[in-house]
C-alpha cells in the first residue's frame, strides 16, 4: 500500500488511475505521473508496480529528520531479466528549479536502491509525453472489450499468414462489407492492447499502420 495519503491539489490533477497491475489504489499526483502510469499499464514487459511504495529517512548534516518518497516502484517479468526500478517522476521544468532541494534526495534514492537490488530512475516529460502515448490512451479501453473469438482466430490467422500488412489491407481482406468492416476494426484495437498482433507505437496509429505476429 502506498506510504502516504496523496492529498487534494489545485495545482495538479490527482486521482485513481484504473489499473490491474497495481499494488493498492495507482494514486497519482499531476498528469505526468498519471501517463508514466498509462505506460506501465500498457507495457507487456511490466508484471506489477506500487505507487509511494517506501519513504526514505535521513538525518541532513545540520542533524535535522530529512524523508523522500519515490514516485513508484516497478517489478518486471522476469523474462526481461530486469531488476525492478524505483522511479522519481518530474517535469523537466520542475527539476531545473528545485535542483538543490531534489538533489540530495536523489542521491539517497540511489543508495538505497541500491541496497534492495533495484535501480533508481529518473522519469521526465521527455519520457513520458510522446506518440506512443497517445496510442497506448487510445488502445486501453479496448483491452477489457468483449470480443467474438471467431473473429479473434480469423484476424489474427490473417496476420499470421502475412510477414506484416496494414490494417486497412486486412479489413479489406477479411470482409468487403462496409458493415462486417465496423465491427471488426475494434478487434484489431483489442488485439493490438493485448499485445495478440503488433506495430510500431512509436508513429502515429492509423488505418496504414503495418502489423504483425510477433
Amino acid at each position: 500500500m502506498p506510504v502516504r495519503k496523496i492529498p487534494r491539489n489545485h495545482r495538479n490533477l490527482t486521482g485513481v488511475l484504473a489499473s490491474t497491475k497495481s499494488l493498492g489504489p495507482a494514486q497519482f499526483e499531476s498528469t505526468l505521473e498519471r501517463d508514466f502510469l498509462t505506460h506501465l499499464e500498457f507495457s507487456s514487459d511490466v508484471q506489477a508496480f506500487e505507487v509511494q511504495p517506501v519513504t526514505i529517512e535521513w538525518r541532513s548534516d545540520n542533524g535535522s529528520r530529512r524523508t523522500y518518497t519515490p514516485d513508484v516502484l516497478i517489478s518486471f517479468q522476469k523474462e526481461t531479466g530486469r531488476i525492478p526500478w524505483l522511479c522519481e517522476v518530474k517535469y523537466r521544468s520542475d527539476l531545473r528549479e528545485n535542483w538543490a532541494d531534489l538533489h540530495p534526495k536523489f542521491l539517497k534514492a540511489i543508495r538505497y536502491a541500491k541496497e534492495n537490488g533495484w535501480r533508481f530512475r529518473l522519469i521526465t516529460d521527455a519520457e513520458v509525453r510522446s506518440v506512443y502515448l497517445d496510442n497506448i490512451r487510445f488502445l486501453l479501453p479496448f483491452r477489457s472489450r468483449a470480443v467474438p473469438p471467431t473473429d479473434v482466430e480469423e484476424i489474427v490467422g490473417h496476420v499470421t499468414a502475412k510477414t506484416e500488412i496494414s490494417i486497412q489491407q486486412l479489413l479489406s481482406e477479411v470482409t468487403p462489407d462496409e458493415k462486417c468492416l465496423a465491427e471488426k476494426l475494434p478487434v484489431v484495437w483489442h488485439l493490438l492492447s493485448q499485445h495478440r498482433i503488433c506495430t510500431n507505437f512509436e508513429l502515429p496509429l492509423t488505418m496504414h499502420s503495418k502489423i504483425w505476429v510477433a
